[in-house]
Parts: structure tokens; sequence; C-alpha cells
């Protein structure tokens, strides 16, 4: 017993330890702050669906910028990132500039500036609602798209065959801003300039699509798990379960069928139609029906017919049949002749009195 006990108290720790350790080792959502997928306050959804509501030729990219490429007609490229990058652009980057394309980076490194968190901007399109202390001092004043005495919050970088555009903030046109009109439109000036198509970068969210996670090994279940920490749990899990089984000898048996209960109809019908009267209190009701079937068995018991005798001519066969004084019929043979109603507890004497002169 002692050592049963022990084994379902070190099977409890282990499955506490696999618990905490799957939520050590989950991965990280944090990629997903800035995506078109995401309705939550740091997601791009909202600003995506005002995008396609005015006409933008707007689409969602989920491969690698170096497979963008090979587009032949000069695009923007927007990309949101979740967490601050740097400055510099990857070789894919310059790669997608020097095919005569534009690249928007939301969310680049730069220093913590004196100035207020939240701040109201000037635009071309209106004031704008900027949340960052975070300025580029370092920009042209020429280059500079959108800013105050601290540095640039928006800047952009001619190169020579296609523009970059720079935002210290990724929030710039967030789902939080759907009451900020002009922070959506302004967004919405940075990437479509020059009317080219719109892809917005998908990829770094980790959407992918599906010839992309078959070319690695992504696309199904089990080389999914193969690549997770979720494999070892898995596995952890079963050898647990296992080690639990053999310590407590269980065995798996014959299944049993269990019986299904049999239902009365006719009882139900009669609970629900009793159930029915009582709450209408239609005692009268019950007195005639009752009173009438109660003496056609009384007629039986005395060896007559079963059609309803008169009232005298009832009393006057019990009298002659049993020897006994009629008072106590004539009593509830008048009670259901009377169609009042009347107590329960009366009702319940009533029936008293029948099941006496029936035995």
């Amino acid at each position: 017993m002692k050592r049963s006990k022990r084994t379902v108290w070190l099977g409890a720790i282990a499955i506490a330890v696999i618990v905490i350790l799957s939520f050590v080792t989950a991965p990280n959502t944090q990629i997903y702050t800035g995506s078109t997928y995401s309705r939550a306050a740091d997601g791009y959804g909202a600003w995506y669906a005002f995008m396609q509501e005015q006409g933008t030729n707007i689409q969602r990219w989920q491969k690698p910028v170096s497979d963008l490429t090979g587009e032949t007609k000069p695009a923007t490229l927007l990309r949101i990132y979740s967490q601050q990058r740097e400055v510099s652009l990857s070789s894919d980057e310059r790669a997608w500039l020097n095919k005569g394309n534009n690249l928007v980076i939301l969310g680049v490194r730069a220093r913590v500036s004196q100035a207020n968190f939240h701040t109201i901007q000037d635009s071309p399109v209106g004031e704008v609602k900027i949340a960052t202390r975070r300025r580029n001092q370092k920009v042209k004043p020429e280059e500079i798209l959108l800013g105050d005495r601290f540095g640039a919050i928006v800047w952009e970088e001619q190169r020579q065959q296609g523009t970059v555009i720079y935002s210290t903030t990724p929030y710039l046109a967030a789902n939080a801003y759907q009451d900020e009109l002009n922070n959506f439109q302004y967004l919405a000036s940075l990437v479509t300039q020059k009317n080219n198509n719109l892809f917005v970068d998908e990829y770094i969210h980790g959407y992918k699509d599906a010839d992309i996670r078959e070319s690695q090994g992504q696309g199904n279940l089990i080389s999914y798990l193969a690549n997770t920490p979720l494999l070892v749990i898995l596995i952890q899990a079963g050898v647990l379960l296992l080690v639990l089984i053999w310590s407590q000898n269980r065995r798996f048996g014959q299944p049993v069928t269990l019986e299904t209960p049999v239902m009365d109809n006719s009882q139900a019908y009669i609970q629900a139609l009793a159930g029915v009267l009582q709450k209408a209190e239609a005692s009268d009701f019950v007195l005639e029906m009752i009173g009438k079937e109660e003496q056609i068995q009384l007629q039986k018991a005395l060896g007559l017919e079963s059609v309803p005798l008169e009232h005298q001519v009832l009393l006057n066969l019990w009298t002659e049949k049993t020897g006994k004084n009629p008072t106590e019929l004539d009593t509830v043979l008048k009670l259901q002749t009377r169609k009042r109603r009347i107590s329960q507890r009366d009702l319940i004497n009533w029936l008293a009195k029948w099941r006496t002169l029936r035995e």
C-alpha cells in the first residue's frame, strides 16, 4: 500500500514538471505581433481590411524575400517587425531594392529620447498618434517624413533603384488605432506612393505557404512534432502512463454493455397528466373520471354489469348483495356528482372511502 502511494506521488510530481516545462519551452507567440492575421491590439488585421476596402492591390506574402525578387513589375514590400531590428538591410532586401522596388520597414532600432511617449504628429493626411519615445537623430532633415525636435520617427532613404522607408514604431497603424483613421491613411500613403503592387510580409510572422513548409520538412504532423519540444513531452507522458498502469496492476477487461432502462409510457403519461391536473386544480374533473371508474369496478365486484347504474338502483343492489348500510356509498356517489372543486385532503379521504368500499 505504501509503495502504491509513493508511485502515485512520484507520478504527480512528474506530471507537474512536464506541465511547467511545456510552458517554459512553448514557442514564442510574440512573432505574431504586427501580423495582418492578428486581431489583437498590436496586430494589423483592421488595417489590411481597410486597404482592401480602398481597392488597393494588396497581398500577403508567405515566402522568403528571395522568392519575391522574381516579380517583373515594381512593387512595395511592407515588413512589420515584432521586435526592433537594425536599420542595416539584408542581402535579400538589397536585391529587392535593386530591382526598382520599394521597401517599408516598421519597427527599427533607435535610441529613447526625451520626448513624451504619446505624441500627436502632423502629417500630409492630418494628425497622427504616435506611441513611442524612440527617435533617430542621425537622419537628414530632408529625409524625415514624420518627426519632431527630438528626431525622426519615419524617414526615407533613396537608393539607386528603389526607396526604403523606416519607422521607429511598429504600431503605426495597428488595430489599437482603429478609431484613428489618419493613422491608417498615413501608412497607406507610405506604401502606395507609386501605385505599385503591395506585399505584406507574413513569412517573418511564421506564416508559410504549403510548398515552403513541405520543402522545410513541416508538411505533416510527424515532422512538425519532431522539430518541437512537444514530441519529448508526448514521449514522457506515454512512458509515465505505462508506469502508472503497471504500478497499479490494472488490466483491461471485457467491455460491459449497459442496460437501457425501459420506459413505461403509460405511467409517464399518467404522471404527466396528474401534474397538469394538480397545477390546474381540476379536482372536479378528477372526481368525475375516477368516480365513474370506481363505480364500474364496484359493480363488477358485486357481479353486476359494467354499464353505470342509476344512483338509487346501485344503492338498493348494494344493500341486497352485501347487507350493509348504503350511507357511506351514498356519500361518495353524491360527492362526485356535485361537480365542484374540493381540497386535496378531501380528495384523498374520498379515494380512501372508495378503497374501503371495494375491500
